[in-house]
């Protein structure tokens, strides 16, 4: 698996984005020698030699290889040209070439050039022979002394005792590949899907003649699943997209109506200076109305900075965001990190924090998506124990809000390649990839997989609906809450859309919601669910009727909750209490009754006077949060306007009831 990442340090030479690294496997014109001299006194080898070196300097390496292979042959104990015949095949990629150049350099010399044991170490690794590699890193430890290369051996050492075991237990692993509506002769990487599984977005490379240096262009792509569960051609965004920049890395809110991506440009002023950036990379924000995209604005400070963000994923609450930051060093990227920023109630983006040692390390992380259950945390790293290079690992969030410690997903998921950008599904079974493996349609291709069970996600569910006006039946932009009852906080959150009223939210399942829909001129709705544990086969289906504010107007309040024959609030009616309190700051000249209802349980006198309580419950609750008192009416009902039968706890259960009505 050798996906395409925003600042991958493998693929920078496939993936014109960002244009980070194209000369990472450029060679330095750099000529071996001991200090004073050379560690030959042949003249012929020595001229031989720095013949090379100038050819190295010029780029042109063939030239190069020749004199330093002649320079070798002069004297066989000669270890400058060997050390730059085992650099040059190691840089392009043939490994046992460059370990038996670096044998040689060892057997002749071994203290000549230290680190030539560390890339032997490295190279031996990555070709499962790990024995070998962990008594060179050892060896290279008794000699080093700088600390960041003492570091890499150590890793090495540990990364040798854990891939030896793990590839003896490979996990399954069979990728298929998502077939041409999708994939093309250009290379596709980086997808995003919605909840529901059927909306692909993701990056593709295509031609673009008119940029004179590069030639090429990534854009953002679309498919669609159809009724059949097949992928529809895929089109691109043209309101998203850009001729003179290129957009890759995006994330989905789990509505598909919000794609945050990558852009590494800086705005000439011909885009209003809405795509101007703050660093050498930035994340931007784009909002699908119906079918068509806003364009991107940038999402400002602090989440972008002098330094370069990019890889978001949003988390399935629609507030908060995780995303890859680092510093950009001449041609690369270096530390980078994951990090994760909040969005408050006004849409304020918090300072972002750095997520603590179990997920980042002194290495490289990047390629992050937080699944939609909010809790697991999928990321590639190179400094977790894996097989070489970067691995796809995965960390859950703890109850105290901590990550757990990063779980390698395993070989052949892992392999000595560098893995990045896995996408896990919302259901959890099925995960999306890029690979140039053989078989695809041309270099880098989609593919997807079953995920095993121990690398899979909380069970995750999801609430597709659709919010229209009660009275004219008319579409409504709304904004659409759910809040986890155990603990009163924001489980999930969406927009509905404007032109066609339908919102998606993804939610953890063996849990209990409330729901609230509410928009300007209506009274909120509100309903309460218990979804169930697993991963259920069908999702909740909704239609939220929005009614006008206008006297008359009802609404049943179903997440206000009260013990059996009390009338003491419960904290699980917070978030639902502090809705009306905010309807009515919002509406000044807005005056309720607060209605109080039973089931026929117990006597009606009782039942009378319980009701009476619970309505007055309310209107204190809301007097005390600074509403005048003489806007609200409280009032009993008892038993007596019930809108269910009372033979079923159900009808029971919608009977005791909290109403506001519009007076």
């Amino acid at each position: 698996m050798k996906q395409s990442a925003v600042g991958s340090r493998q693929l920078a030479v496939r993936s014109w984005f960002t244009m980070l690294a194209l000369t990472a496997n450029c060679l330095l014109p750099t000529a071996y020698s001991q200090p004073g001299g050379y560690s030959t006194q042949d003249k012929k080898a020595i001229k031989l030699y720095e013949s090379g070196s100038e050819c190295l300097q010029q780029r042109r390496i063939e030239c190069a290889k020749s004199d330093f292979l002649k320079a070798a042959n002069v004297d066989p104990r000669f270890v400058e040209p060997r050390i730059m015949l085992a650099e040059i095949a190691e840089n392009e990629g043939k490994d046992e070439e460059a370990i038996t150049r670096y044998r040689e350099v060892m057997s002749i010399a071994p203290r000549f050039f230290p680190v030539a044991q560390l890339h032997l170490a490295d190279l031996e690794f990555r070709s499962r022979q790990y024995a070998e590699a962990e008594k060179n890193y050892r060896g290279y430890l008794e000699k080093e002394q700088e600390p960041q290369r003492k570091a890499r051996a150590r890793l090495g050492i540990t990364n040798c005792a854990f891939a030896a075991e793990a590839i003896q237990r490979p996990v399954p692993f069979e990728p298929k590949n998502l077939g041409p509506a999708v994939n093309s002769a250009e290379p596709e990487y980086y997808p995003c899907i919605t909840a529901d599984d059927g909306t692909l977005i993701f990056t593709r490379r295509v031609k673009a003649p008119e940029i004179a240096i590069y030639g090429m262009q990534e854009d953002f792509y679309v498919s669609k699943r159809d009724a059949d569960g097949v992928w529809q051609p895929s089109q691109p965004i043209p309101t998203v997209n850009t001729a003179q920049y290129n957009e890759g890395a995006g994330t989905l809110t789990p509505d598909g109506r919000f794609i945050i991506f990558t852009k590494c440009a800086l705005d000439d002023g011909s885009y209003g200076g809405q795509l101007r950036g703050l660093g050498s990379c930035d994340l931007f924000i784009s909002q699908r109305v119906g079918d068509r995209w806003s364009p991107a604005a940038n999402l400002g400070t602090p989440v972008n900075s002098a330094q370069w963000e990019s890889q978001p994923s949003m988390a399935s609450d629609g507030r908060t965001l995780y995303f890859v930051r680092g510093r950009r060093v001449g041609s690369g990227i270096t530390d980078t990190d994951i990090y994760t920023s909040r969005m408050d109630a006004d849409g304020a983006w918090s300072k972002p924090e750095k997520l603590g040692p179990n997920v980042n390390t002194p290495l490289q992380e990047e390629s992050v998506q937080i699944h939609p259950d909010g809790r697991t945390l999928y990321f590639s790293s190179n400094g977790h124990p894996g097989f070489g290079g970067l691995d796809i690992y995965l960390s859950r969030m703890q109850d105290d809000g901590t990550w757990s410690k990063a779980m390698n997903l395993g070989y052949p998921i892992n392999t000595g390649n560098d893995e990045n950008s896995l996408l896990v599904s919302a259901n959890g079974e099925v995960a999306y990839f890029a690979s140039d493996r053989p078989g695809g349609m041309g270099d880098l291709d989609l593919y997807s997989l079953q995920l095993y069970p121990e690398a899979r996600p909380l069970p995750v569910s999801y609430i597709r609906g659709v919010v229209t006006d009660k009275v004219t039946g008319k579409p409504v932009a709304a904004d659409v809450e759910l809040h986890d009852l155990s603990t009163g906080k924001l489980a999930t959150a969406a927009y509905s859309d404007p032109k066609t009223g339908a919102f998606l939210v993804c939610l953890p399942s063996g849990r209990s919601y409330a729901l609230n829909a509410g928009a300007e001129g209506y009274l909120f709705f509100s309903e309460n669910y218990d979804v169930a544990a697993g991963t259920p086969k069908e999702p909740i289906t909704l239609n939220v009727l929005l009614s006008p504010i206008a006297a008359g107007s009802i609404i049943a309040l179903r997440n206000i909750f009260f013990n059996t024959a009390s009338y003491e609030l419960l904290p699980t009616s917070n978030a639902e209490l502090d809705k009306l309190v905010k309807l009515l700051k919002a509406n000044p000249a807005l005056r309720i009754e607060l209605g109080g209802h039973t089931d026929d349980v117990g006597n009606d006198a009782a039942n009378q006077k319980l009701s009476e309580q619970r309505a007055n419950a309310v209107r204190d609750f809301a007097v005390a949060q600074g509403i005048d008192g003489t806007r609200i009416t409280a009032k009993g009902y008892g038993e007596a306007k019930p809108v269910a039968a009372n033979e079923t706890e159900e009808g029971r259960a919608l009977n005791r009831r909290t109403e506001v009505r519009v007076l």
